[in-house]
This record gives C-alpha cells, sequence and structure tokens, in this order.
C-alpha cells in the first residue's frame, strides 16, 4: 500500500506508476531530501510537535540511509514514485512506525521545492568555481600575449590590428558577468520553502526561521503559495546556463576558424582534438564543435521549462515534475563542458608569426592612416576619403599601405611625410591605443592587474 493509499480502493496499474514516478531521476536528490528531513525533524522536536527521542531516532536512521545509499545498498522502488517517499518507506521498513511521524507538518510540494533549492546552490558554487578556473587561464593566456598583434574583426572582414590578449580579455569580461548572474540567482533564490506544506502551511507551530538557518538559507518564503509553485529560480539558472553556454559557443566558433588550414592562428593540443576514420591527415576540434552542439540543447531545456510554466494555475500543479530532467541536463551539460574547454584553450598553442602577418594584410592600418592625417590638420571626413582612394589604388594594384612610396602618398595629399611608416606600423597602431579598455601593452597589463585583485577577492 502506498503512504497515500488509505483513500484508495484498488492499487494503481504499473504502467501508471511507471509513468508517474520521477525517481529515475530525482533520486539525485537524494542528500538534499535527507538533509532537508534531518532540519524538519530537529525543528518538530524543538518544537514538542515530537518528542526529543523520536526525533534523534528519526535523524540516526536518515543518517544511516544516506551511508547505505552511497555505499549502493540501496534500490529505490519505482513504485514509491520519487525520492521523497522512497526514503521515507525505506525508513519505516528500518525503524518503524516512528518513521511515521518524520512528514508531520510538511508536504511533498514544499519537500521538493526545498530540495531543488538546495540542490541548485550546490550546483551554481560548483558552475561559478569552473567558471573561475576559466578566467584564471584567460589571464595567463592574455598576460604571455600582449604583444602578440593579431587581426581584430567586425563582419567577419578584417578592421584593425589588436593582440591576443585583447582578443581573450574580451571574453574574460563575458564569463565575469555569468559569475554576476549566478550570484544574483543564488541571492534571489536562497529562501527556505519548507514549512509552506501543499500550499497553505499548517496548523503545527512550526518554526520556520530554525529550518532556515539549519539549512543555511538567508530567510523563508513569504507566501507559501508561491513557495510551492515558485520555479523562476531554476528558470534563472536556465537563463544562466543558456547565456555561458552562448559565450562557449562564440569562443568555440573562433576557436575552430583559428585552428583551420585557412587561418592557422592556432594550434589544437593533440590531446584535445580528434581524427577522421578516413582522411589520415585530419585533426578536427571535436571539443569546440561538440560544445556549439550543445549550447542548442541547453536552449531547448529553458524553453522547455518556460513552456511548462506558462499555463499553470496556482498552486502545485504535477507539470512541475517535468523541472527536473531539463534541469539537470542543463546542469550536466556546463559541468561537462566549462572544465574541457579551459584544459583546451590552456594547451593550445598559438601561431605569432601567423597572427602578426594576417594583421598585415586587410589594410587593419587604413584608420590609423586616417587618424594620422587628421592630427595633421584634416578633416577626419576628408581624411577617410583619401585613404579610402589609396585602398581602391593599393587593391587595384595588388599592393598595401606599407608597400607604397611617399611619392604614391603625396599624389592623393601634400600633407603625408616620411612619418606616415611609423604612424602605419602594426607596433604603432596597437601601442598607440592607450585608451583604458583599448589592446596596448600597457592598458592590458593595468586591465588584468584589475582582473587578478577581482578574482582574489572573489574567489570561493
Amino acid at each position: 500500500m502506498k503512504l497515500w493509499g488509505g483513500r484508495f480502493s484498488k492499487n494503481t496499474e504499473f504502467i501508471v506508476d511507471d509513468f508517474n514516478s520521477s525517481i529515475r531521476f530525482d533520486q539525485r536528490l537524494y542528500k538534499e531530501d535527507i538533509e532537508g528531513s534531518i532540519a524538519h525533524v530537529t525543528m518538530l522536536a524543538k518544537q514538542s510537535i515530537i518528542t526529543s527521542s523520536e526525533g534523534e531516532s528519526i535523524v540516526e536512521g536518515l543518517k544511516a540511509l544516506q551511508i547505505d545509499i552511497e555505499n549502493n545498498l540501496i534500490e529505490f522502488d519505482i513504485s514509491a514514485e520519487d525520492i521523497h517517499m522512497n526514503i521515507e518507506s525505506l525508513l519505516i521498513s528500518r525503524i518503524g512506525d516512528v518513521a511515521k511521524k518524520m512528514h508531520t507538518g510538511r508536504s511533498r510540494n514544499d519537500q521538493v521545492a526545498l530540495d531543488m533549492r538546495l540542490y541548485i546552490k550546490k550546483e551554481i558554487k560548483t558552475i561559478d568555481q569552473h567558471l573561475f578556473d576559466l578566467l584564471e587561464t584567460l589571464l595567463q593566456l592574455s598576460s604571455s600575449h600582449t604583444e602578440t598583434i593579431m587581426p581584430g574583426y567586425t563582419h567577419l572582414q578584417k578592421a584593425q590590428p589588436t593582440t591576443f590578449a585583447h582578443h581573450m580579455m574580451a571574453y574574460f569580461e563575458m564569463f565575469k558577468r555569468d559569475r554576476d548572474r549566478l550570484d544574483a540567482t543564488y541571492s534571489r533564490m536562497n529562501q527556505c520553502p519548507l514549512g509552506a506544506g501543499a500550499f497553505a502551511t499548517t496548523t503545527y507551530d512550526l518554526d520556520r526561521q530554525l529550518t532556515s538557518d539549519l539549512l543555511g538559507f538567508d530567510s523563508y518564503c513569504l507566501n507559501s503559495m508561491d513557495a510551492v509553485s515558485d520555479r523562476d529560480f531554476l528558470i534563472d539558472l536556465l537563463q544562466n546556463i543558456s547565456v555561458i553556454m552562448m559565450h562557449l559557443s562564440r569562443f568555440s566558433e573562433e576557436i575552430i576558424l583559428w585552428c583551420s588550414h585557412e587561418f592557422k592562428f592556432i594550434e589544437l593540443d593533440d590531446a584535445y582534438s580528434t581524427g577522421s576514420s578516413i582522411m589520415p591527415q585530419k585533426k578536427n576540434p571535436d571539443i569546440a564543435e561538440l560544445i556549439r552542439g550543445k549550447t542548442g540543447r541547453v536552449y531547448g531545456n529553458l524553453i522547455s521549462l518556460l513552456t511548462t510554466m506558462k499555463g499553470l494555475p496556482l498552486a502545485y500543479n504535477k507539470d512541475m515534475q517535468e523541472d527536473k530532467e531539463v534541469t539537470f541536463d542543463s546542469i550536466d551539460t556546463i559541468n561537462m563542458c566549462l572544465p574541457i574547454f579551459t584544459k583546451m584553450i590552456a594547451t593550445m598553442t598559438v601561431n605569432k608569426k601567423i597572427m602578426k602577418a594576417g594583421a598585415d594584410g586587410g589594410f587593419t592600418n587604413a584608420t590609423d592612416a586616417a587618424d594620422y592625417l587628421v592630427k595633421k590638420g584634416l578633416a577626419f571626413r576628408d581624411a577617410h576619403e583619401v585613404i579610402g582612394k589609396l585602398v581602391l589604388y593599393c587593391i587595384n594594384n595588388n599592393t598595401n599601405l606599407s608597400e607604397l612610396t611617399l611619392e604614391q602618398y603625396k599624389n592623393l595629399s601634400p600633407i603625408f611625410e616620411d612619418d606616415i611608416f611609423d604612424a602605419i606600423s602594426l607596433d604603432t597602431c596597437v601601442s598607440k591605443r592607450q585608451v583604458i579598455g583599448g589592446p596596448a601593452k600597457e592598458m592590458m597589463e593595468k586591465v588584468i592587474q584589475i582582473n587578478k585583485d577581482y578574482l582574489k577577492t572573489t574567489a570561493q
């Protein structure tokens, strides 16, 4: 007989048990379920709702059960539906009727809301640590490449010269914002739903502050209906993970381009590449491609949960059971992608000469040539036109700005002098960009130090 079976005159069919059950995927919540139950029972005993000896017996039984679960000595029962009923049934079979008092003043509705919050809080810390490790790697790469010149792009067309450090630190800022979003999600969800009951609390004299304190929450949920039906914190997390995956996917796209024969800007380590079953010459960036592909899957999980929640009336509905698989899948995916991506970029080889040669083509110094004329007194729009004509001349004559003679420059503007060649050298183009946030070595070193200090203050 099921723990809720008193009202029923016949057993459910096995196919119904199988369809209704969530134990296949929510069994990963066993630690949180036991942790929450211990706090709840401790509070019940303190409030004299159950006796101290009853509370001690239940707590000891729960702790022993957790040890057996972790030693793979427990087989969960599909007919018990979920992790909550499995834990309770197992405890009753071990310590007897006293275990039936554990659920006093509690519902599975506030229980599952609690378990998910406890679980997500831990997972946010894990994801944040992976992001921290990635940020450390990006700082190390950037520190080593403040003078590694490469082309910067807009519209995937060569635009202006920059440095590899400057490019890497752009991703640093993205992942730093991801940590901020995770922290905000953690803060918003750090309220304890336990005590909400099914949705209208209970007639027992519960001490919700005590259970909140025992479980490490900042406070407790102020509305019991919202407490059991809120899944905003999961949607927030899936949004956070989706944005992280979007950033990883953008980065992966560049890795895929850069290690191609057409670019050759980087080479991935053999340990983080794969080959072809038919083409012996191939070295494929499969890790980056898989991360790019898994991003779509994570987006799908977010849309799935949003769609599930969009039509639900208050308070709890069984539809909400669908929150777990998509959440667990997104967490598992991000916890797999972040560490391997970090190791992949930490071990790649940066081809400095090829990067600089890439910046030397495509007229990436054209803006600096125009700025040269402006500093000589010409209006920017007029300077823009002069350099545009020079670029067109170079294209028609298969040359570039650095290879033109001073005479060819003066044919378009008498303002040009010998110093034009220094002004448009790649080293000058980068080193003169002394605005904070720019690629000049001194500016990059300042920003890198700022972010080193940031990591020191935000380490777990």
